[in-house]
C-alpha cells in the first residue's frame, strides 16, 4: 500500500513513524534543546533548516525535493519496518486556516523577480494572501491584475490528477482508495501522465512537484531575473542585500518561525549559487546563522552549472570572483563547505565536464545538471537524516573538517552499478578503488589524490545481494566474499582503498527516487522506465582540493580587477580581493602533503 493515499504534495496523512506537533502556529516559544540531548533520545527526530538561495540552486532544491516526496509516497508492506530515513528531518506538520493538516518541506528560498513564473509566492495550500488582505480591508478597493505567467502542462496534468481548488478556497483532493484496488483511472485507457520535456522547462518552478508553506519564498524584488538590466551579478551585491533592514528582516522573521517549533534542531543545509551574486547572499546568510544559532551545524553546497563560455568574458570574470570568495567567506563560517558541480575546474579556462558510464545528459540544461547534482545530494546527507542511529551534521563535520579542512569534494557513482545476479562484494571488485568514483566538485582528475577522511552512503542494494553467493568450498575471489554482512563488505573494501583514512560508511536498502518529473538520463541498458536506483557516494577531504582551491587562487593573482570596475562598484575593495586571495592560499595549503591525521 501506500503511505501517501487521500492527499495531495503537502497534504498528506502522517508518514509512519510520525507524532504530530500541533497547529500551524504553536503557542508559546519550544525550549531550543542542544543537539547533543537528542543523539540519545529515542524517537526525536533532529530538525535540519534548508535553505536555498539563488535560482541554480531552487533548480536543485526542486529535485531535492520531489525526490524526497516521491520516497514518502513509496509502496510498503502494512507490516514494513519504518523506512530508513525520517522525513521529520527535512519536513514540518502544519494546519491550514480551514483546518487540514499539511506536510512541507522545512525551507527558506531566496530568488528573483520573474523567477517564479506561474508559482505564487504564498504557495499554494493556505489561500490567497492579497484576497485575505483584500477582504479584510473594509475601504475602498482598487484591484490591478497582472497578466499571469502560463503553467507548464506538466504541472496543470498533476494538479488535475490530484484534485481542483475550489471557490471557497479548499482544495478537493480526489478520492483514492486506500490500497483497496486500483486507483482511479488505472485501466489499460488511462491516459499516460505528462512527462516534462527540456524544452517546457524554463524555471525551477516548472517541475516542482511539492507545496510549499507560506513562509518559504522570499522574492528579493531589486534584482531581477531575465534581462540584462537589474541582475544579481556580483559578490558584493548579494551581501547588500542581507544587509537592508528589508530582506535582513524578513530572513530573520522566517528563521525564527522554523526554528522556534523545532525541538532538536540540529543545524542548516543551504544550497547556495557559487557563480552569481548569491554567493554574497550566501556569505551573510552563513554569517548570521553561526552568531545567533552557535552550536548548531552548517552544512553549504555551494552550486555550479554547466560549462561557461569563453565568448561571454565578463560573465566568466564574475564566475571566477564570486566563487573565490563565496568559498573564502562561507567557509568560515560554515562547519563544512562543499562545492558541487558537473564541470571538471573552477578556473578560467573551459574543460569538458564529467562523464557517467550510465548517463547521458546535456550539461547546457540546468535541468539535467541540477537531477545530477540532488541525486547526489540526497545520497550523501543520508548520515544525519537516518532514523535510527544518525550521525549529527556537526559530527559529521567534525570528522572531516579537521585541521582547518573544512572545504570536502562530493564523487559518486550515478548508478551504481549492480547487474541482476550480481553480489555486492561482486561488484565492488569490479567496481575499483574511489578514483573510479565521478568527482563533482570541480577537482578535475582523481588519479593520484590522496584521501584524509572520508563518509560514504551506498544506498539501494537489496538485502539477497549484500554478501557473496559463492557455494561452500570454492576458493573466493577476494577478502570482500568472506564478508557475513553488507556492512562488513562495504567497510572492508574502504579499507582495502584507503587503509589509513578516517571512514564512516552507511548502507541503506532504500534506493534514489527518479521517477518523473526526474529527466530520462539513463542507458537503454538500464531498461525502461528507470523510477529508482542504487547509487553509492562519498564526501572526502581530499588532496585534490589543494589543486582545486590553489588553480582557482592563481586565476584570481592573474586578474587586473581594476578592469571590471562594475565588481569593486558594487562594495568590494582591491584590499578584499587581495585578503581573499590569501585566503584560498592558506585554504588550499591545509591539503598538501603530511599525514592527514596529524598535520
Amino acid at each position: 500500500m501506500c503511505r501517501c493515499t487521500n492527499r495531495v504534495r503537502g497534504t498528506r496523512p502522517r508518514p509512519h513513524g510520525y507524532e504530530p506537533i500541533g497547529s500551524e502556529r504553536r503557542v508559546g516559544r519550544p525550549r531550543q534543546r542542544d543537539p547533543a540531548e537528542a543523539d540519545g533520545m529515542a524517537g526525536g527526530a533532529r530538525e535540519v533548516l534548508t535553505l536555498q538561495l539563488g535560482h541554480f540552486a531552487g533548480f536543485v532544491g526542486a529535485h531535492w525535493w520531489n525526490q524526497q516526496d516521491a520516497a514518502l509516497c513509496a509502496p510498503s508492506e502494512a507490516d514494513a519496518p519504518p523506512a530508513e530515513l525520517c522525513p521529520d528531518v527535512l519536513y514540518r506538520a502544519g494546519r491550514t486556516p480551514h483546518g487540514r493538516e499539511t506536510y512541507t518541506p522545512r525551507l527558506i528560498l531566496m530568488d528573483l523577480k520573474g523567477s517564479l513564473s506561474s508559482l505564487k509566492q504564498e504557495g499554494g495550500l493556505y489561500g490567497d494572501a492579497q484576497l485575505d488582505a483584500a477582504i479584510a480591508w473594509q475601504g475602498k478597493l482598487t484591484t490591478h491584475k497582472e497578466e499571469l505567467c502560463p503553467k507548464n502542462p506538466y504541472l496543470q496534468d498533476l494538479r488535475s490528477a490530484e484534485g481542483v481548488l475550489s471557490s471557497d478556497g479548499i482544495w478537493r483532493v480526489k478520492s483514492i482508495p486506500n490500497g483497496k484496488g486500483p486507483p482511479p483511472l488505472a485501466t489499460a485507457t488511462a491516459p499516460k501522465p505528462l512527462i516534462p520535456t527540456e524544452s517546457s522547462i524554463r524555471v525551477w518552478s516548472d517541475f516542482l512537484r511539492v507545496h510549499l508553506h507560506p513562509r518559504s519564498i522570499c522574492v528579493i524584488q531589486k534584482y531581477n531575473h531575465d534581462g540584462e538590466a537589474g541582475r544579481l551579478e556580483a559578490f558584493g551585491q548579494g551581501e547588500s542585500i542581507l544587509k537592508e533592514p528589508r530582506y535582513l528582516e524578513e530572513l530573520e522573521d522566517r528563521l525564527h518561525f522554523y526554528v522556534e517549533e523545532c525541538d532538536f534542531l540540529q543545524g542548516f543545509q543551504i544550497l547556495c549559487d557559487l557563480h552569481n551574486g548569491f554567493s554574497g547572499v550566501g556569505a551573510k546568510a552563513t554569517e548570521l546563522l553561526q552568531d545567533e544559532y552557535s552550536g548548531r551545524g552548517i552544512i553549504t553546497w555551494g552550486l555550479l552549472p554547466g560549462p561557461y563560455s569563453l565568448r561571454e568574458p565578463q560573465k566568466n570574470i564574475y564566475r571566477l570572483l564570486n566563487t573565490a570568495f563565496g568559498l573564502v567567506h562561507m567557509s568560515a563560517h560554515s562547519s563544512l563547505v562543499c562545492p558541487l558541480s558537473l564541470g571538471r575546474s573552477l578556473g578560467l579556462r573551459p574543460e569538458p565536464p564529467v562523464a557517467f558510464p550510465h548517463l547521458d545528459y546535456d550539461a547546457t540544461l540546468p535541468f539535467h545538471c541540477a537531477a545530477v547534482l540532488a541525486t547526489t545530494l540526497d545520497t550523501v546527507t543520508v548520515p544525519y537524516r537516518l532514523r535510527s542511529s544518525p550521525v549529527s551534521m556537526a559530527h559529521l563535520a567534525d570528522l572531516l573538517n579537521f585541521s582547518g579542512k573544512k572545504v570536502v569534494m562530493a564523487a559518486a557513482t550515478i548508478p551504481f552499478p549492480l547487474v541482476p545476479g550480481q553480489s555486492l562484494p561482486d561488484a565492488l571488485v569490479q567496481l575499483g578503488g574511489p578514483t573510479a568514483w565521478t568527482p563533482l566538485s570541480a577537482c578535475g582528475d582523481p588519479c593520484g589524490m590522496r584521501c584524509f577522511a572520508q563518509s560514504v552512503v551506498l544506498r539501494g542494494v537489496d538485502r539477497a545481494c549484500h554478501t557473496s553467493r559463492l557455494a561452500p568450498g570454492m576458493p573466493l575471489p577476494s577478502p570482500l566474499h568472506a564478508c557475513s554482512t553488507g556492512e562488513d563488505v562495504l567497510a572492508q573494501y574502504l579499507q582495502q582503498q584507503e587503509p589509513s583514512v578516517r571512514s564512516s560508511a552507511h548502507l541503506l536498502l532504500a534506493p534514489c527516487k527518479v521517477a518523473p518529473p526526474y529527466p530520462h538520463l539513463f542507458s537503454p541498458s538500464l531498461g525502461q522506465p528507470v523510477e529508482s536506483i542504487p547509487v553509492l557516494g562519498a564526501l572526502c577531504s581530499s588532496s585534490a582540493l589543494s589543486r582545486t582551491l590553489g588553480d582557482l587562487a592563481r586565476d584570481l593573482s592573474t586578474l587586473d580587477v581594476r578592469r571590471w570596475a562594475s565588481f569593486l562598484d558594487a562594495g568590494v575593495e582591491q584590499a578584499d580581493v587581495e585578503e581573499a586571495l590569501e585566503e584560498l592560499g592558506s585554504l588550499a595549503q591545509c591539503y598538501r602533503g603530511g599525514d592527514g591525521l596529524a598535520d
